[in-house]
Formats: structure tokens, C-alpha cells, sequence
């Protein structure tokens, strides 16, 4: 009983913690699923806007039943929803896809995971907060680890535009922290992603109309690569996966461990989403890691956990 005591108290001061990485696992593991659906012939654009509409549409229920309408928001709201919809969903994605058609995606992923660092910066300069040494320690340790784990010198013709798309990124999902942290003062982790996706849904509608959609992915059989391979699952029970698995789940358990956490802590405990995707492509895509990635997975994993130690005093 005692034991059960400690564990549920255990599970209650790091709750924001546990959610953040359940948050990061789920992203992963969605990174291996949304790769057989590309690979079926699915544009990564259609996949987002599926994604992201299908999302949209299971938040908008479950939030309206259980506390009513998520999209009400006062006329001076709407200015601050729409530019976090806009930079923090529709922006990261829209910049990060632009990234990786110019950039390797190791490097990419590099550039658009120095969010802590401009969070970081952001509270020490901006909002003048005191930022802990331990910090920039921890920060160091965990882009060393992701440069060893990406192993990004074997990749070094840098594109310019990819580049100045992959920064676009990092500066979109530093506002993404730092707005949902600000948002929760008035609105549920629900509605801020019911926004969020909203927004996203609605700009991909504009720019790439449904009547254009290719819906015959959905009904076909997909392959399944790596250690399934010979198998297959229907495409629209794969989509329907990325909409549940890897964007619902996911982003309601990040949201909501930013709201028990900080900006600082939801974007550093972000940074473990490389070495889980690297583990999930390991378990069902065959992937392997070598002796350096090995290293710079648990370098990236030591740099997570001091930054970690010293973000809750940051804001």
C-alpha cells in the first residue's frame, strides 16, 4: 500500500513529464506508419492535410460534448488563435515539409530541434528570466547527441532556402511552446488544439481544394515495409492511425504536459522524438543504429535530463 502511495505520488509531481514523453512516443511511432502511407504514393502535403483535418473534426466532437462549443472565443482572442494556428500547426509543418525537399531530413530535424535553445534565449533576454547554467549545459549535450545520432557529416551540401525553411520551422514551434503556455491561462488543452488544427485544416483546404484529393490511396492495399514487408492494411485504416495515434493522442498529451510544466520543458523533453523514431524504425522497419548513433542517442538522453533538472525554474 505504502509502494502504491509513493507511485501515485511519483506520477503526480512528474505528470507533465510523463505526458510530454507519451506525447513524444506516440509522434514516433506515427513517424514509421505515416512512412508506409507515403510510400504508397500519398503526397506528404495530402497526408497533413488529412491529418490534420480528420483531427480537427474528432477534437471539435469530444470537446463540444463535454464543455460546448470549443471555437467560442471573445473578439480579442480570435488575433492570438489564428496566429497560433497559423505559426504553431499550419507554419511548423508547411516550413519543415519545404525543409526536407532541399535538405537532408537528418539535418532538417537538427535545425528545426533548436527550439529550446530560442525558447531559451527568448526568457533570458526578452522576459528577462534567470536561465541556470545547467541549461545551456543540457542543451549542448542534447544537439551534440543529435548531430552524432544523425550523423549529419555525411550530408554537408547545405541547400540556402532549405535552410532558412528548417529555421522557419524552429521559430514556428518555439512559438508553439511558448503560446500554448500562455493560452491555457483561459482555455482547456481541447480548444487550443481545436484551434490550432482548425486553422491548419482550413489553410490546406484553400491552398489544396478536397475536390482534388486522391482518395483512391484510401481504398487500396498498402504495403508494409521493413519487417511486414509482404503484408498490407488498407490505406484508410493507416490514415485513420496518423489522425488517431499520431495527432490526437500525441498533441493532447503534449499539450496538456505543457500546461503542468513549462514552455522550456515541453520543448527539451521534445528533442527525445529522433531517438524514439530512430528505436520505432529499428523495431518495424528493420533500421539499424550504429556504435555513434548508439552514443548519440545516450548523449541526446543526458542532455534531456539536465535541461530538464534546470527548465522548471526558467518561467
Amino acid at each position: 500500500m505504502i509502494k502504491a502511495d509513493r507511485l501515485f505520488i511519483v506520477l503526480t509531481k512528474y505528470r507533465g513529464e510523463l505526458l510530454l514523453v507519451l506525447g513524444a512516443i506516440f509522434f514516433s511511432a506515427n513517424g514509421t506508419v505515416s512512412k508506409w502511407v507515403l510510400e504508397s504514393g500519398m503526397p506528404a502535403w495530402r497526408l497533413t492535410e488529412i491529418r490534420s483535418t480528420g483531427a480537427f473534426v474528432v477534437l471539435f466532437a469530444i470537446t463540444f460534448f463535454r464543455s460546448g462549443n470549443p471555437l467560442k472565443a471573445e473578439w480579442n482572442e480570435i488575433p492570438k488563435l489564428l496566429l497560433f494556428g497559423i505559426f504553431g500547426f499550419a507554419g511548423v509543418q508547411t516550413t519543415y515539409f519545404f525543409a526536407i525537399q532541399r535538405l537532408p531530413v537528418s539535418i532538417a530535424l537538427i535545425i528545426e530541434f533548436t527550439a529550446p535553445l530560442w525558447i531559451a534565449l527568448w526568457l533570458r533576454f526578452v522576459r528577462k528570466h534567470e536561465v541556470k547554467r545547467t541549461m545551456w549545459i543540457g542543451l549542448a549535450f542534447a544537439f551534440v547527441g543529435l548531430i552524432l545520432l544523425a550523423q549529419v557529416w555525411k550530408g554537408l551540401t547545405l541547400n540556402g532556402p532549405g535552410v532558412l525553411g528548417a529555421l522557419a520551422s524552429a521559430f514556428a514551434l518555439t512559438i508553439y511552446f511558448l503560446q500554448s503556455k500562455g493560452m491555457a491561462k483561459k482555455r482547456t488543452s481541447g480548444e487550443i488544439l481545436t484551434w490550432g488544427l482548425g486553422v491548419t485544416a482550413l489553410f490546406y483546404a484553400i491552398v489544396m481544394p478536397w475536390w482534388t484529393y486522391p482518395t483512391h490511396i484510401l481504398t487500396k492495399q498498402v504495403e508494409l515495409l521493413g519487417r511486414f514487408h509482404g503484408h498490407h492494411a488498407p490505406g484508410w485504416l493507416l490514415v485513420l492511425f496518423v489522425i488517431i495515434f499520431g495527432t490526437v493522442v500525441p498533441y493532447s498529451c503534449v499539450m496538456a504536459g505543457i500546461i503542468h510544466t513549462t514552455a522550456s520543458t515541453g520543448s527539451v523533453i521534445g528533442m527525445i522524438e529522433p531517438v524514439l523514431a530512430g528505436g520505432f524504425a529499428w523495431v518495424l522497419l528493420g533500421e539499424t543504429f550504429n556504435l555513434i548513433q548508439l552514443i548519440g542517442a545516450a548523449v541526446v538522453l543526458v542532455g534531456i535530463a539536465v535541461a530538464d533538472r534546470a527548465s522548471a525554474s526558467t518561467e
